[in-house]
């Protein structure tokens, strides 16, 4: 199914910007509400632990398409209406950040992340 390919494609370019972020790039002002240009260790570890949130959100996508069997039906039924939340929720915390790179980078991520996990989770 192409959404969840969609979804999967999304959330590896977020964890790769996540990764970044932990290893000190200067690019604050995408994440966090653009608090800091480098971000201090208690935000690395956020996002070290966004990376880890993405890899089980892309399982639960891609055993709900039908592209993986790792889950039980209704954890993965489930599981992705937990992500469509999370997706929805990001769209309106990214959209009324601080930041305004965040603000006009990370909405229109978001949601492509919603749309197309949306039709992943009604499928």
């Amino acid at each position: 199914m192409l959404a969840a390919w969609i979804v999967v494609a999304v959330l590896a370019l977020l964890a790769a910007f996540q990764l970044a972020l932990a290893c000190g790039a200067p690019w604050g002002a995408f994440a966090w509400g653009g608090q800091a240009r480098v971000l201090p260790a208690s935000l690395r570890v956020g996002s070290a632990l966004s990376i880890v949130l993405y890899a089980a959100f892309a399982v639960v996508v891609l055993d709900r398409s039908g592209e993986i069997d790792a889950l039980a039906d209704g954890v993965a039924s489930v599981g992705a209406w937990v992500v469509f939340v999370f997706a929805v929720l990001s769209v309106v915390v990214n959209a009324l950040s601080r930041s305004r790179p965040e603000r006009y980078t990370m909405t229109p991520t978001c949601v492509v992340l919603a749309v197309a996990t949306f039709f992943v989770a009604t499928s």
